[in-house]
């Protein structure tokens, strides 16, 4: 699957993600009054509403860009009815030929790890029968539990030539209360004095062992995720991890822009692949898109992804 991300970031020339991260405050009213006239004010209206609300997203947004990604916590938030809207969506945006990269960030061990690998990228067993769950082509995972949990990941992955995005650089501001601690490791080659480093790094040296693994053509099927908020960060990790694909959140509402992240890309401009996800799909509710009203909220969504196509661009262009 890395070999088609890569290959359609080739030809949309567009290195961006999409987040499909929907509450009911992004939601047009309009969309939300037709819900709730067929269901009522209950779960499975507001499911529906952000069902539809993604649909139109996707429609107009799906020949511009190579992946989508969809936080599945914005549906479990909804219950039951929730996960059947992010079910549909997954299933749509493979529809229309887009990546989907579930984020899940799960982190657990043992059989535990199993079954949300199994459920989410994999097959599970149903008497004599191989059904597959959620059937996302990438996941997010948390490692810091350590190989336990990452380990039952990368054998699907094997098994289905899917891959995965381990977190080690995350786009919060709080991030570094862990991830920059700077710890000492030990090492035969300094004669046992050992260095001192930040956890991130460490954890960034564990994805390139993890991912020489599971290579494609070019990239492995274990990438990173790198936040565009830390950029100095980003050039050493893409140092580190020479052969992960970095997805990068963080850009526009979080603060990060096209000039933060140019060291998260190889000098062909692959390498990494950005996610905006309410600068996208809520553009309509922002100063420079308020033209387009909520009632052609897709239409500003387009508008988002082609200017944020363009920064990049030119990010990629002026670079030393």
């Amino acid at each position: 699957m890395i070999n088609k991300l890569v290959d359609k970031i080739k030809k949309t020339e567009a290195p961006i993600v999409v987040g499909l991260d929907p509450t009911m405050k992004f939601v047009p009213e309009h969309i939300q009054k037709k819900a709730y006239a067929e269901y009522g004010e209950t779960m499975k209206g507001a499911a529906e509403a952000i069902w539809q609300y993604n649909k139109v997203i996707v429609d107009s947004i799906y020949d511009l860009i190579p992946a989508v990604k969809p936080q599945i916590a914005m549906y479990e938030q909804f219950g039951i009815e929730g996960l059947i809207a992010f079910q549909k969506t997954v299933d749509y945006c493979k529809q229309k030929d887009l990546v989907v990269i579930g984020d899940i960030k799960r982190g657990d061990i043992g059989s535990t790890s199993e079954a949300y690998a199994v459920g989410h990228l994999g097959q599970v067993k149903v008497g004599s029968t191989m059904c597959r769950g959620f059937d996302e082509d990438f996941v997010t995972v948390n490692p810091y539990l350590g190989s336990d949990g990452v380990r039952p990941f990368i054998k699907v992955c094997q098994e289905e030539k899917k891959g995965i995005f381990v977190l080690v650089k995350t786009s919060n501001p709080s991030s570094g209360e862990l991830q920059d601690r700077v710890v000492r490791t030990e090492a035969a080659e300094d004669g046992g004095q050992g260095t001192d480093r930040p956890v991130y790094e460490i954890v960034g040296e564990q994805v390139a062992a993890w991912g020489a693994e599971c290579m494609g053509e070019s990239y492995s099927y274990i990438g990173a995720v790198v936040g565009a908020t830390y950029p100095e960060q980003g050039r050493i990790l893409r140092d580190i991890m020479p052969k992960a694909y970095i997805l990068v959140p963080g850009y526009g509402a979080q603060g990060g822009k096209g000039a933060d992240l140019v060291h998260f890309f190889d000098r062909d401009g692959l390498g990494a692949i950005v996610n905006s996800s309410r600068g996208i799909i809520a553009a309509y509710q922002q100063e420079q898109y308020a033209k387009y009203g909520a009632e052609n909220f897709a239409d500003a969504s387009r508008a988002a992804v082609l200017a944020m196509k363009e920064d990049i661009a030119q990010a990629l262009a002026g670079r030393a």
